[in-house]
């Protein structure tokens, strides 16, 4: 990786000389401490590394410097499920794609050449010639899944989730409407949408109940591990 970092830093003292970019000293110290994080990084990350100081860059500088490493292939802006712009480094000739916890925002990068075979086949299936592509993985990671009880509140689940309701809590006119809805006690269900306000709506038997968020509060359920 030492190897690969090196050859990006020349490559970039090369590109932007050539192109007049000015402050090269100063967008070059970004560009090293860019390289040396391993991780996915946002712009207010970036500039704490580079150092906050009078004499420093300011967030404005980091930012132009940040388009420009994506406007020349040096580094790529994502932004996952949060809307936060993160970014990674680009090396030439490589691609990964990543799986991201919705709890904790843990960003796991992988390759699996067997996937990547099986995206060119599906495409050139469809008369399709594969420009780029990215793919998302979303779940709760095992660190997460195991902080959570074996019961919580419905309220508590994330979209995509796989649930089994295991009991009702609250005044027995809580239980008959959720009766009346046709949620039983056992009964298999999928988070489809919740945004921690406002109703929640669930998946049951190809049916869409839609819940407040006191209702779904007396609802205990348990998560299906795959």
């Amino acid at each position: 990786m030492k190897h690969i970092h090196k050859q990006e830093k020349e490559q970039f003292k090369k590109l932007f000389k050539q192109e007049h970019i000015d402050a090269f000293e100063d967008r070059f110290k970004i560009m090293e401490s860019f390289l040396n994080i391993e991780r996915h990084i946002t712009d207010k990350e970036l500039l704490e590394l580079v150092g906050e100081n009078r004499d420093g860059p300011d967030i404005d500088f980091v930012r132009e410097t940040l388009k420009m490493m994506c406007r020349f292939g040096f580094a790529q802006a994502n932004r996952f499920d949060n809307g936060v712009v993160r970014y990674e480094h680009r090396h030439l000739g490589q691609h990964h794609d990543h799986i991201i916890c919705t709890k904790c925002k843990k960003i796991i990068e992988f390759e699996d050449r067997e996937l990547e075979n099986l995206q060119l086949k599906i495409a050139s299936d469809h008369g399709f010639h594969i420009l780029q592509h990215k793919m998302e993985i979303y779940g709760i990671c095992s660190d997460c899944l195991k902080e959570r009880s074996s019961l919580m509140p419905l309220v508590m689940a994330k979209p995509g989730e796989r649930l089994t309701v295991r009991e009702f809590t609250g005044c027995s006119a809580s239980h008959i409407r959720l009766l009346s809805m046709g949620l039983r006690i056992g009964d298999k269900i999928e988070v489809i949408t919740n945004f921690n306000k406002g109703q929640l709506v669930i998946a049951l038997d190809y049916n869409r109940l839609a819940l407040g968020r006191g209702l779904a509060q007396k609802i205990l359920v348990e998560l299906i591990k795959n």
